[in-house]
């Protein structure tokens, strides 16, 4: 059964990157998703036009019902035939089983079609410039004025949120409230004169972060996920979507650039180098360590600690992936080609932010030795 799905979905992929979507193998992902933007949306579309988008959604809410396994094997197929970076994988892959999980009929009703059909995009309103990945600490402010919430504060590290058209926001709806308490999650349109986006250029001179800031912006009362003051559960319930099965079709990812390395290491004579050789090598073990805790993560039905131990791994893991290939690249990997980078130099200042973004390796260490080893909390102020 898996095996039929698995050629099928392979046979698909080969008869579809073609013609103007060829263009498309290996365009997109992190620090280049400003590339052919609009034809890979699409590609999404084309994708959920023939069933191949929101596999794990529920039939019923339009998706195909897939079993785990089938999820995993869409995901290793997807990066094996180097297909493009998804644009909708924030609504299909975050919000969407979100909505399915903790929203009203209404709700999924609205939107879930919408994501399913790629005619609304989606952006993640967490970070904010005084709670990264302190997220309990957020103080965006949202207090009901008639029939609307009214948004006010700021968010940071918001990926492509200028080109999103909705957001879901996690605000302090309770005056007073501290830490977790308080706090719920909010549906937010972005094309509205209460929301400003601005970007934020990296070093690899793209900008798919942004800061976006809510000055008296309006949703309605209705659009609140779950329960008033129970958005930490919803958000944290998102955070372990995002940690899911599509982990193992980005090591698939990891596994093309390693190969990569490997093969430029050949040809130019690194791979003579010991040192080198047993960096390449490490890597790839540490690349299998990655897929056999994913394997098992997946097979647990509420997965706690394991997504920071996977944050902690791959985070550190595709770092180092680029520090090898400037050591592999030797003294050429200081130069910008007429101020262009190439994949290596691209690979190297992006994932500098590896260890950062999505929850830092200090924040993970911490939730690691509080709830999991039951260590002494760390003061806080």
């Amino acid at each position: 059964m898996n095996g039929d799905f698995r050629q099928q979905l392979r046979a698909w992929l080969a008869d579809n990157l073609r013609g103007e979507f060829a263009k498309l193998r290996g365009v997109g992902g992190p620090g280049r998703e400003h590339e052919q933007y609009e034809l890979r949306r699409e590609w999404d579309r084309k994708l959920a036009k023939a069933g191949w988008s929101c596999l794990g959604w529920p039939v019923e809410h339009g998706g195909r019902g897939a079993s785990t396994q089938e999820q995993v094997i869409f995901y290793e197929e997807y990066a094996a035939a180097n297909a493009p970076a998804r644009v909708n994988h924030i609504g299909e892959e975050l919000l969407g089983p979100t909505l399915i999980a903790f929203g009203t009929p209404e709700q999924q009703s609205r939107f879930l079609p919408k994501i399913l059909a790629v005619e609304e995009l989606w952006c993640q309103g967490y970070s904010e410039p005084g709670a990264g990945s302190d997220l309990a600490s957020v103080s965006t402010t949202a207090t009901v004025d008639g029939d609307d919430w009214v948004i006010t504060g700021q968010k940071v590290w918001t990926s492509l949120a200028h080109e999103a058209d909705w957001c879901f926001v996690l605000a302090r709806t309770e005056p007073g409230s501290r830490r977790r308490e308080g706090l719920s999650y909010l549906l937010v349109p972005m094309r509205q004169p209460g929301v400003q986006v601005r970007p934020i250029r990296q070093l690899t001179g793209t900008s798919e972060f942004n800061e976006v800031f809510f000055d008296n912006a309006r949703t309605a009362k209705d659009m609140v996920v779950g329960e008033v003051g129970d958005g930490w559960r919803v958000a944290m319930a998102t955070l372990a979507f995002e940690r899911g099965v599509a982990t193992l079709g980005q090591q698939v990812g990891f596994r093309r650039e390693l190969d990569a390395l490997i093969d430029l290491a050949k040809r130019n004579g690194a791979i003579d180098d010991p040192v080198i050789k047993e960096r390449l090598t490490r890597s790839w073990i540490g690349l299998e360590v990655m897929r056999a805790h994913a394997l098992r993560t997946l097979s647990r039905k509420d997965p706690g600690y394991e997504a920071s131990v996977s944050k902690l791994v791959w985070a550190r893991w595709h770092r180092e992936l680029g520090e090898l290939a400037m050591q592999v690249r030797g003294p050429e990997s200081m130069v910008a080609v007429d101020g262009d980078l190439d994949e290596w130099q691209r690979l190297y200042l992006f994932s500098r932010a590896d260890t950062i973004y999505g929850g830092s390796d200090e924040i993970q260490r911490t939730i690691i030795a509080e709830r999991v080893l039951g260590l002494p909390k760390e003061p806080r102020a």
